[in-house]
């Protein structure tokens, strides 16, 4: 090339640009190795969730069950209310 100093400027372009690409790539590994590690604990939560869901459903069908037997009218109108689906959030 036959001037120098548009040499130097186009390789401090280039450092700059090859700088900027590893920040890019390391930050790109960082962000997936934490939604990795955010996707695991979701899966955990919601495994959890469940294991809760199915127990509370086990106990009210025990409730259910056990008022079959008892009659107990403050019992059903707690099972009644149970039962009924809550009202969608917004």
């Amino acid at each position: 090339m036959k001037n120098d100093s548009t040499t130097t400027f186009l390789n401090f372009v280039l450092a700059a640009l090859v700088i900027l690409c590893v920040m890019f790539a390391v930050l790109s590994i960082w962000r997936q190795r934490d939604l990795r590690h955010m996707q695991t604990q979701l899966q955990v939560e919601m495994q959890r969730s469940q294991v809760t869901s199915a127990r509370a459903q086990q106990l009210l069908q025990d409730t259910i069950n056990f008022n079959n037997t008892a009659k107990n009218p403050d019992l059903a109108q707690i099972i009644r209310a149970a039962q009924t689906p809550a009202a969608p959030a917004k």
